[in-house]
């Protein structure tokens, strides 16, 4: 298998070899991600439809408690966006408490009609759309979710200053992503493996946000009221290759535009053996650690609850606690 979640931005102090640097220098600065490599790598898994229900288990998981976290907002909605929405994790715990109508949003068509057939408690509509150019207009949504999709977007800033105009005064952005430490073993075995049998680090896992960064990007794309917070998930395989034959399932494929186009077979094996040796348990599985950063945002109104200022307080914090 030669096909691997992510790429994680190698520290300066690693030698990176480079293999496409000649394509590199031809793109923005925001262009890390091939997306219409990550288009064909999505449809492709969700045409093998069995399979691809089988791999559900970690986006289904990561969208109950999502909607878990929207349900403590206590709002009925008419319509929410599901921004990224693969094949329907959301949808599947959505019903008419939350809201009338859900818009099911994804750069991949296979995926979007993947469970059409299916009914809900909600109303559905399923519109393509990329990330990174949305259709919506100003000041037009109620609600914008998106479930473990905006990892795969090369300018995230700009994706949420979209998000955020395309929102009503008062309204909410949840969201949940892939951040720092999701697949360090696989990380850690692969850089290994590759110093030892190439003698250089080729991109195999995507760069992903840090959790330090979450709350200024939301401040610096327009939301106020912010609430962040993270889980780990840790997911045992039998080992390394099925976790990547997973991966594979679920369109998560590497989509870098520095990836290299193959992986030897040994140092496939090595990365195997080291990740096992280093990371494995007990019982001869190997864990792969999902860490999902989970995140809320509000546009600006004036109805909103603001901080008196400072200074204005009539007792005192010490003398409260002493108490």
């Amino acid at each position: 298998m030669r096909s691997i979640l992510f790429y994680q931005l190698i520290k300066p102090r690693i030698f990176l070899r480079t293999y496409a640097s000649s394509q590199k220098s031809q793109v923005s600065a925001f262009t890390v991600f091939d997306r219409k490599a990550k288009k064909l790598q999505r449809n492709r898994a969700a045409l093998d439809i069995e399979t691809s229900k089988q791999v559900d288990y970690l986006k289904d998981e990561v969208a109950h408690r999502l909607v878990d976290r929207l349900l403590d907002i206590k709002r009925n909605y008419d319509t929410i966006v599901d921004l990224g929405c693969g094949c329907g994790h959301i949808i599947k715990y959505m019903d008419h408490d939350i809201s009338k109508k859900l818009v099911m949003c994804d750069i991949s068509e296979k995926m979007l009609e993947r469970d059409k057939n299916i009914k809900y408690d909600v109303e559905v509509e399923r519109i393509v759309v990329d990330e990174e150019s949305l259709p919506f207009e100003e000041n037009s949504l109620e609600a914008v979710i998106s479930n473990l999709s905006l990892h795969w977007v090369n300018d995230l800033p700009g994706t949420m200053i979209q998000i955020q105009r395309s929102l009503k005064p008062d309204g909410v952005f949840l969201a949940s992503m892939f951040s720092g430490d999701t697949l360090f073993e696989l990380r850690t075995s692969m850089q290994l493996a590759e110093l030892e049998r190439e003698h250089g680090v080729s991109p195999r896992v995507s760069p992903m946000i840090d959790i330090r960064d979450v709350g200024s990007l939301l401040s610096r794309s327009g939301f106020t009221l912010t609430t962040i917070d993270v889980d780990d998930i840790i997911v045992n395989y039998p080992t390394m290759f099925e976790l990547i034959i997973d991966l594979k399932a679920m369109g998560e494929s590497n989509s870098v535009l520095a990836r290299r186009p193959f992986l030897k077979r040994d140092t496939l094996l090595a990365a195997s053996a080291i990740y096992k040796e280093l990371h494995g348990n007990p019982d001869n599985t190997i864990p792969a650690t999902f860490q999902i950063v989970y995140f809320i945002g509000w546009k600006p109104d004036i109805s909103q609850s603001k901080p008196k200022p400072r200074g204005s307080a009539k007792m005192s914090l010490k003398d409260v606690l002493e108490k």
